[in-house]
């Protein structure tokens, strides 16, 4: 008996389980079972999330109060179909596209972080 042996066990050789003996159904069970399970818990999840956003993107109107997924706050001065005009200080205005746009503010919230 080796000192290797008392660490790591030896292996033995086994015989060969039988060829055939599972079912294809049973063979196919389990990746349909795990791509079922990250549809529900990825997938859906995530359209969920783009269909909410393209809403409030399509609600935007003039005068509202955002902020970019750069975290630049500011209120919609014009609203064009691919491009949104951000006021983000007195005479200060930045032309963003209409993805970027993260979140509608409540009405008076940079008023009153300043």
């Amino acid at each position: 008996m080796d000192l290797l042996d008392l660490l790591i066990a030896p292996a033995h050789a086994q015989a060969a389980p039988a060829a055939g003996g599972g079912s294809m159904l049973s063979t196919l069970l389990f990746p349909i079972i795990l791509i079922a399970i990250m549809y529900f818990l990825m997938i859906r999840p995530q359209m969920k999330r783009q269909k909410e956003h393209k809403a409030m993107l399509d609600k935007l109107q003039r005068g509202d109060e955002v902020i970019t997924n750069g975290g630049i706050a500011g209120t919609v001065v014009e609203i064009g179909d691919n491009f949104v005009t951000v006021e983000i200080a007195t005479g200060v205005q930045v032309r963003i596209q209409r993805g970027a746009i993260g979140n509608v503010l409540p009405k008076g919230t940079l008023k009153s972080a300043s």
